[in-house]
């Protein structure tokens, strides 16, 4: 049984001060949460007041983005290794607003998952179809490509430390949610996709017991909120969620959470 993973994306939203704070009001809770491993991803900044309160805590500390790159002229960016510093155990990598507004591709995701593994970082995988992708029927095709570029050159027993989330575009602060049985259909294609494509290779140095597939945790992201969470998080197919406005309200967060259990 995989345990379900809760990760809170705060994109850019709440300052060192305000970021402090909450963790402390959440983690005030904390104790008697589910079985259910919790993850938050503040802004860059945020970051080290947020790791200070979290020291001691069960809520792991994550970042939106990372380069490629160890060093260098890189303005405006920031290493994986300059995470690990202050206290980063998580990183997303892809999510559509990188590729939306940023113009983040396949190729460059994957260049960063790569340096991400190397690290020892734990990356979370970003993958999901526009509205009009989905209306022209092109969902698992472009879910495909996606895992294929960005998965690209990523060895067997590196694959269980990777979490994919899939986040219909679409779906991602509209307040519109993919319904369960679309969900939980792409989520099997990505499984299944897991499955052919790592459970052939060899398993070295691996920690499974079982196959790729069965251990992967495959999360849904798009408009999640205590409303809708259990129904979702029911569906053995979903291993948890990516949250994006709910993990900005302590109890929506918490009660997502606690949902999971």
């Amino acid at each position: 049984m995989r345990k379900k993973l809760i990760v809170g994306n705060w994109k850019m939203n709440l300052a060192p001060e305000e970021g402090a704070r909450f963790v402390a009001d959440l983690s005030a809770g904390s104790g008697d949460w589910p079985g259910v491993d919790v993850v938050v991803c503040p802004p860059f900044v945020t970051i080290p007041a947020v790791a200070a309160v979290l020291a001691g805590t069960r809520i792991e500390l994550g970042a939106q983005n990372m380069h490629d790159q160890d060093s260098g002229a890189f303005t405006g960016e920031v290493s994986g290794h300059m995470l690990l510093t202050v206290g980063c155990k998580w990183v997303i990598l892809g999510h559509s607003e990188r590729r939306q507004w940023f113009g983040e591709s396949d190729v460059g995701v994957n260049k960063k998952l790569v340096k991400a593994l190397a690290l020892g970082l734990r990356p979370i995988v970003c993958v999901g179809e526009t509205l009009d992708e989905r209306e022209t029927g092109q969902t698992i095709a472009i879910i495909q490509r996606q895992l294929l570029n960005g998965l690209a050159n990523i060895a067997r027993q590196e694959i269980e430390k990777v979490t994919i989330a899939y986040e219909p575009v679409w779906a991602i602060g509209t307040g519109k949610v993919a319904t369960l049985a679309q969900a939980a259909d792409v989520h099997s294609f990505i499984r299944s996709w897991v499955g052919k494509t790592y459970d052939r290779q060899p398993a070295r140095h691996t920690t499974m017991a079982g196959g790729a597939a069965e251990h992967i945790r495959i999360l849904y992201g798009g408009s999640v909120k205590p409303e809708n969470a259990r129904e979702m998080l029911s569906n053995p197919e979903l291993d948890g969620a990516l949250v994006g406005g709910a993990s900005l309200q302590v109890e929506a967060f918490d009660g997502i959470i606690r949902a999971a259990g």
